[in-house]
């Protein structure tokens, strides 16, 4: 799946003061030096570990019926649609972040210590604000948590905002004692742009209407889960399409230098999507959703090389 992007490899870029991401590339230039295959191999093994996370998050949250690695399968499928997500980018880095948030959101209503989860959280959620500004969206989602999976407790709230500007606290700080304070006013940076690929009619209709049918799909598999699940399991997946909505609103104002940024949409797409494959009384409909992602892949592929 990811022989297209290994055998086309491509350094990372970076746009114009997005410092917290050219700080990242000048301690990796020492390490890669360059090398366009090593930063892409590089972001390979990261996507590979983000499935198997992602894989985990679902397992230890009980969002599936069973333990399988179908999310983790998922997940590296819908990243190898389209080449640039499979390149070093500044997506690809949010998605640790908000993959952790949300591993720690979906223990909020089962938990001895709820400040101490709810204030790591906020902090971890912070992080792809500062490595790029429309993620700050993002805190939409860690406030629809607090209110879906917590009773309502002030302390808990100014908690959960203490642990979501701490990051900005440090980080100005830094700013202030290096005397590049100014770099802050550079922050805001929103853009709107689709992948340069979706200039070819046959793959953007096809990508598209294969995508939305495979979420049909995965919406109904999910439907189907619920009168089974116990409510602390609903509501889990009441955030996992909160997530899929934020990270869609933060997808279309996202800027980046490769066009990676509907990456941030494929976690929680690959979670809904994977669902399908757990269907039992109807092994026609898993079936079906298992060749057709395949076909998708094969299409997205080939439509790019022509």
């Amino acid at each position: 799946m990811k022989l297209q992007a290994l055998s086309n490899p491509v350094p990372p870029s970076i746009l114009p003061d997005h410092i917290v991401f050219s700080a990242i590339l000048k301690m990796m230039d020492r390490v890669f030096g360059g090398s366009a295959f090593g930063y892409t191999l590089l972001a390979v093994c990261l996507l590979l570990l983000q499935s198997l996370y992602l894989n985990f998050i679902t397992v230890r949250h009980k969002l599936t019926p069973r333990n399988t690695y179908l999310p983790a399968f998922t997940y590296l499928l819908l990243t190898s649609i389209y080449p640039p997500f499979n390149y070093l980018s500044e997506p690809l880095l949010i998605n640790f972040f908000t993959l952790g948030a949300m591993d720690m959101m979906l223990g909020f209503n089962q938990t001895s210590q709820p400040r101490k989860k709810i204030f790591n959280a906020g902090f971890i959620l912070c992080i792809p604000a500062l490595i790029q500004f429309p993620a700050l969206g993002f805190v939409l989602l860690f406030i629809l948590a607090l209110v879906f999976l917590r009773s309502f407790n002030l302390g808990e709230w100014i908690v959960g905002g203490l642990g979501y500007f701490t990051p900005v606290y440090f980080f100005a700080g830094i700013l202030f004692l290096a005397d590049r304070f100014e770099v802050l006013r550079m922050l805001p940076q929103f853009g709107f742009s689709f992948p340069e690929q979706f200039n070819y009619k046959v793959y953007r209709t096809g990508v598209l209407s294969g995508l939305v049918l495979l979420l049909l799909t995965g919406s109904y598999a999910v439907r189907q889960l619920m009168p089974r699940a116990t409510i602390f399991i609903r509501r889990g997946w009441l955030l996992v399409y909160c997530y899929l909505f934020v990270s869609l609103g933060v997808t279309v104002i996202a800027v980046s230098a490769v066009n990676a940024e509907w990456l941030i949409m494929m976690p929680a797409l690959s979670l809904i999507i994977s669902q399908s494959f757990y269907l039992e009384k109807s092994k026609r409909f898993s079936n079906f959703t298992f060749y057709f992602s395949l076909l998708l892949l094969i299409f997205s592929q080939l439509a790019l090389n022509k």
